[in-house]
This record gives C-alpha cells, structure tokens and sequence, in this order.
C-alpha cells in the first residue's frame, strides 16, 4: 500500500521523539559524558552519551568486519574545518602526528579521512583515545564542535574563492562556520579544554534546548574570473543545492551585486519510509548587508517547524515539500521585518569544479595545486603512493597551506612561481599522480565514494573499497577516457551525493547495490530510481557487486551510439526517458537477467 508523506510539523512537546527528548536532558549530562569518556573498562558509551557526543564530533562505531555479538567498539571524530581550511604547517603536523598515533586500523595502518564536506575524520579511535585528540585538534586552532548532530554541520565554501578578486565564498563559509557553532563552555568543560584556544563569536545563531530538529547543511557557491577571457564564471564545486540551504552569487554589470539562497537539499534518504532525496528550491535574492540575517532566519524557520517526533521527516526539506517554497518565503519575511525579493529560477549557479592542477590565485599571483586524493583517504599503505609521508614532507618543505575541496582533494595553496616544478617533481617521489604505477584516468578522477564499511555503522556493504577495483574494471573495458562521474555510497544516506553524478551506486544490501541515473557531471540534476513512468515497478534495485561495471558499459555502450553531439550522459539519459532506458537493459543480454524481477515501489511524496 502506498503511504503518502505526512510529518508532524510543529511537534508539540508530547510527541517529541527519544532522540528530542535526550537532547532536552543534555545539560544535565555533561559530567555523565565527560565520565564515560574517562572509563578505562567499559569500551563503549550508553545510547543517551551516544547521541549527544555527535555534536561533539564523536561517533560510537565498532569494526564491521568482525562477526558475532561481541562487538570491537572503536570512535570516529570528526573535525570541522568551515570552507576546508586552510591548515597551515603545524595545524597539520598536529593531525599527522595523531593520526601515526591512533588511528591504526586492524592491519596497523593509520590514515588521514578527507570528506565531501571538507572535514577531516580519524578512524579506528580507541575510547582511551578521544578526550586527548579532541583536546589536541582544539588546541590547534580548530576543533570537533559541529562535527555532527542535530546542529548545523561544517559549512561549506569553495576553497579556491579565497584567493578571488570577484566575490570571497571561501570567508563567507568561515563566517558563517563560526556564527552557527554550539555553545562552546559545555565543550570546554568535558575536555578541559583551554579557553584561549577556541573562538568566541561576537554574535551567534540562538539554539534551542533541544538544538535542530536534525543535521543542516550549508554551503556557498563561488564565482571566478577566467584569466583568458576575463569571464566571470559560476562555480558549483560545492554541489549547493544538495544541502539543506545554499548561496550563489548573483552577477550584474560583470560584479556580483546579490546572493540568490536555496532551501530544502538534502540527498539522504531512510530504506522502508516515505523519504526523498532533492535539490534545494530558490527562496529569494538579498544583498550582502542582509545575507546573514536572512540565513538566520531560515534556520529558525526549520527550527520552530521541522517534525521532532519522526526523524526521517526532521530535514528541511520535508518542510519545503509540504509546505511550499512560497509559503517558506512568507515565514522568513515575517521573521526578518521585510519583503523579500523573489528568486530567478533560471540562476546559472555554475559546473562542478573540482579543482585539480595548477592554478593561479587571482589575489596574490601565487599557485595552488589541486591533489587528487581517491576516496580522501590519505595513507602510506595502497596502490596509491605514499601520500602521508608526501602530505607530511611536502608541508614542511614549502612555505605553503592547505585546504580541503568538496571532492575530498587537497588543495595546496600559496606556491611561488620558481617552486612549482620542483613541487610537482616532489609530489611524484612518492607516487602521486598513479595507481599500481599507471596514471589515473579522467573516470577516476571524476568519481568516488564515501568510506562505507568498515568504518560505518550505517553502511550496509563497501564503497571506499570498492569504487578502486570498479573503476579498474571499467578501464579494463576501454572507459577511463570517459569525462563522466561515477559516486559510490555503502547505504542511502549518500554522503558522496552520487545520484547527482552521471551514475549514482547506493549500496542496497552486502555487496548489492541500487543504481540512480539520470544525474550529471556538473552536479546540476537530481538523479533517480530507475522506476517505469506507470510507477509500480523498479529495475536494479539491487545489482550484485560483480554485475555492476557489465551494467555501466552497457549503459556507456548505448551512449556512446546514439548520443548527439556534444550531450553528457546524464543529459542523454533524460532526454531518452526512463522507459527508453529500462527497454534498452531489457533487451541486452549483458543485462536482462537484472530486469526479469522488479521491486514493488512502495511509497509515494506527495
């Protein structure tokens, strides 16, 4: 039976959920977490200590490889770096230093985990572990507040923006970073942590007592000056409209003038409910004097009205679906005092830039370097280099910083001109730029994956360790010339966003995944199910891990013959239809034997 979309909106307090109504207890429990963090005997945290350490930055996880009921608990921490950084010598001397430490997986391996909202994450923490890396990463100038939770989460902005001579993104982020971080005493009193290292805002966002109704995401999407042609071109390396509120700069008489805001992104989605993923919708264009106050506004919007008693409807977006996005507008003009301007639906916010290679910065006439880094991860122990030592000698070598691009690269920044060859010849002695001695593909390049098991307990199969091996297999094929992007994620939460690349694998099951298409290289379209236009039937919903590259050259095969010239994939896939698409898999042999059993679809948003 289909179930429409139907949130309690407004909660009142008697509805609210276990989760709502732990984060109502969270003052009273700040000794209860500072204790079980100190117990040297119990190796995990009560579900109560659990919840409420996420906005700490501190994740509960155990290792998935294991089986049996006796669990090997382990912590993951999560530092927030708003708009990636930067991160100077010895802020990354810090990070290297507890990362050789502690974060040894079960091989002896320690790794450094970039992510696609520019944090920085350490596995495989043992409790005894997690006050002092807190305390450390705090000391260093930035700190795990914000890491996670029902709070906003690390805000993002294109790191290259920093150094424009159009319009700073890159400041905004780290404005905007620092007004909507929690209060910071219960913190400091849980981890002993000096004051003098942490930074008080001199206004900030008003928290509730039970905080957001769940995660919110922002980011700020940029513009640069092509040095060519002196163009000004959009930037949407921050893929803006999958997050819960976004900016872009508007552009008039070659300056930008306004920001156009986005409401109600948000790609995850909860197998088994009525959930949805979606690009934000366009609320309004403001000016810069009233940006923040706006944006201020909007959190409270979600925070008075999203659903506290079912935390798959907690995300803005189920607001904005419901409700409307007229109706949203009306509530943050009400909020802030005055009218606000109507949006231009056809914004060209800009491509996805990933920002790999040499560029220089517009501000000072230096370089930067954009590293791929696959999958973020950042380790000695792989086919891919020796890029721990590399990150490590390379920052200590030059007068240089580094930040962190929403692609899970590394951008190394203010390089001088004499340096840049000996700088590329560095990055090479260790490997860089290769994986078992062959240079990486375009494919490759494009793609990637969020780290999946073993390190997830929400991951139902690999996506870290998989995306290597498929991207492998497609170059095998002939496709590593392809200028598509593949995202891989381990379950339906989808950090990696793939179903806004060319071909989203959402991982379904242990070694299954359910393909999404109809996304796009530039992270401008919201990919899909592959659901027949009658709606009651969906096709590869569960595709065998060994299946999944027979079912891209397929689909790179039927592209390749019948697109026109100069179409993405993505845009000849919407352009041929989703029955085309389901005809065409039916009629391979490569493919046919995946189609003969649909999936009932089971729930409708209405």
């Amino acid at each position: 039976m289909k179930k429409p979309l139907d949130p309690n909106f407004q909660t009142p307090r008697i509805d609210f959920s276990r989760e709502e109504n732990n984060k109502l207890t969270a003052h009273l429990r700040q000794q209860q977490i500072k204790d079980e963090f100190n117990d040297p005997i119990k190796p995990e945290i009560a579900w109560e200590t659990e919840q409420l350490a996420k906005s700490l930055g501190i994740y509960l996880e155990f290792d998935r490889a294991k089986t049996g009921e006796e669990k090997d608990w382990m912590y993951m921490i999560r530092i927030s770096i708003p708009g990636g950084g930067p991160l100077n010598r010895g802020q990354w001397n810090i990070i290297e230093e507890l990362s050789q430490k502690y974060t040894k997986d079960t091989d002896g391996h320690p790794s450094i985990r970039l992510t696609t909202r520019q944090n920085i994450q350490f596995h495989w923490i043992q409790k005894e572990h997690v006050g002092e890396i807190v305390k450390r990463i705090a000391e260093s100038g930035y700190n795990s507040l914000n890491g996670g939770g029902d709070n906003t989460r690390n805000v993002m902005g294109c790191p290259f923006s920093r150094f424009s001579d159009v319009y700073n993104a890159h400041a905004w982020a780290q404005k905007l970073g620092l007004y909507f971080q929690l209060p910071l005493e219960p913190f400091i009193k849980i981890f002993a942590i000096d004051p003098k290292y942490v930074r008080n805002p001199e206004q900030s966002f008003e928290y509730g007592p039970s905080l957001l109704n769940r995660k919110f995401k922002i980011a700020l999407s940029a513009i640069h000056k092509d040095p060519k042609t002196g163009k000004l071109v959009p930037d949407n390396c921050v893929e803006l409209r999958t997050n819960d509120l976004s900016v872009a700069p508007v552009v008039e008489n070659g300056k930008v003038t306004k920001f156009q805001i986005y409401v109600g992104g948000g790609q995850g989605e909860r197998n088994g409910k009525p959930t949805i993923a979606a690009l934000g919708l366009p609320l309004c264009q403001i000016d810069e004097t009233r940006l923040l106050q706006v944006l201020d506004a909007v959190v409270k919007v979600q925070q008075e009205w999203g659903d506290r008693q079912n935390r798959w409807w907690a995300r803005v977006k189920y607001v904005v679906k419901k409700m409307g996005i007229d109706w949203y507008r009306d509530q943050v003009s009400a909020m802030v005092g005055f009218p606000l301007q109507k949006p231009n639906e056809n914004l060209d916010y800009g491509g996805r830039h990933l920002h790999l290679g040499w560029t220089k910065q517009p501000s000072n006439g230096l370089w930067a370097y954009g590293a791929f880094i696959e999958n973020g991860r950042i380790t000695d122990y792989g086919p891919n280099g020796k890029l721990q030592t590399m990150m490590r000698d390379i920052m200590n070598k030059y007068p240089i910083e580094v930040l962190i691009t929403p692609n899970q690269d590394a951008l190394f920044v203010n390089i001088p001109e004499a340096s840049k060859k000996d700088f590329e010849a560095d990055l090479a002695k260790y490997g860089f730029g290769e994986r078992n001695g062959k240079a990486y593909s375009t494919l490759r390049l494009l793609s990637g994956a969020c780290v999946g098991r073993d390190t997830c307990r929400l991951t139902y199969t690999d996506s870290e360790k998989f995306e290597p091996y498929l991207i492998d297999e497609l170059e095998t094929m002939g496709w590593g010339g392809m200028a598509e992007s593949i995202g891989i994620t381990g379950c339906e939460r989808q950090c990696f966003r793939p179903a806004t690349k060319s071909i989203g694998l959402v991982g379904s099951g242990v070694d299954r995944y359910q393909f999404k298409l109809f996304g796009d290289e530039t992270a401008r379209f919201q990919g899909t199910p592959l659901i027949a236009s009658d709606g009651n039937a969906m096709y590869l919903r569960s595709v065998p891990r060994e299946k999944c590259a027979i079912v891209i050259d397929t689909l790179f095969k039927f592209y390749k013959k019948n697109a026109n010239k100069g179409e993405s994939l993505g845009a000849y896939h919407r352009r041929i239809g989703v029955d085309a698409l389901i005809a065409h898999l039916k009629e391979n042999p490569a493919t046919s034997e995946l189609m003969t059993k649909p999936f009932p679809t089971d729930y409708v948003v209405d």
